[in-house]
């Protein structure tokens, strides 16, 4: 692929998630006063990262900069910056840094966010709130796993407040959970998305 139509896509990228930036009702939107941030080329990348986050809450630095096609500079500059005129929030997970509009979500929903941004968890909390009663095996099954793995994540969904392993597994504040699913399926995996389109048969979920 040639350097322009590397370009061309790069801008298209930026573009489209900037119209989702100028869309959210986010303070200090293209607000920098920095010198840096006065070329057009600069706005739409801070722009396009605000619109990103907005509809990605709880992506992780590497992805922002991966699907916005940004250089790791660039992209550690704006987050710097959109953080510190508190447009953006930052929470750390793990090894993660991950970033969330500001004053828009709870403790407990960019917990969950964090996990939902997981393949195995957000699969064992999407079997779970189908199924109730589904066991470690049956849900290590379903999701190609070993045990062991569903068990480890079950002890840290568990220390984090989003599933319960009193009596079996149960998901925590499920309400919240389904909302959060169905409000940003199109950013997570294809099993989000299927249970948006059954989410009609599960909001009123009660395990």
């Amino acid at each position: 692929m040639s350097n322009r139509r590397v370009d061309e896509d790069k801008r298209a990228t930026l573009r489209r998630f900037a119209a989702l930036g100028a869309a959210t009702p986010l303070v200090g939107l293209g607000g920098g006063d920095d010198s840096e941030d006065d070329s057009s080329g600069s706005s739409d990348a801070r722009d396009a990262i605000v619109g990103y986050v907005a509809s990605t809450p709880g992506a992780h630095f590497s992805k922002v900069r991966d699907d916005l096609k940004l250089g790791t500079g660039e992209t550690q500059y704006h987050l710097r910056n959109l953080v510190d005129d508190d447009t953006l929030e930052v929470r750390r997970d793990g090894d993660y840094k991950r970033f969330f509009p500001a004053s828009r979500f709870s403790e407990f929903e960019q917990v969950a966010l964090g996990y939902l941004r997981r393949d195995t968890p957000r699969g064992m909390l999407v079997h779970l709130l189908r199924d109730p009663d589904a066991t470690g095996s049956e849900l290590a099954d379903r999701l190609g796993v070993s045990r062991a793995t569903v068990s480890t994540y079950a002890k840290k969904l568990d220390a984090v407040g989003l599933l319960s392993r009193e009596d079996g597994y149960a998901v925590r504040n499920p309400e919240t959970v389904i909302t959060l699913l169905i409000r940003y399926a199109d950013s997570f995996g294809s099993d989000a998305a299927a249970f948006a389109d059954d989410a009609a048969e599960l909001i009123r979920f009660d395990p």
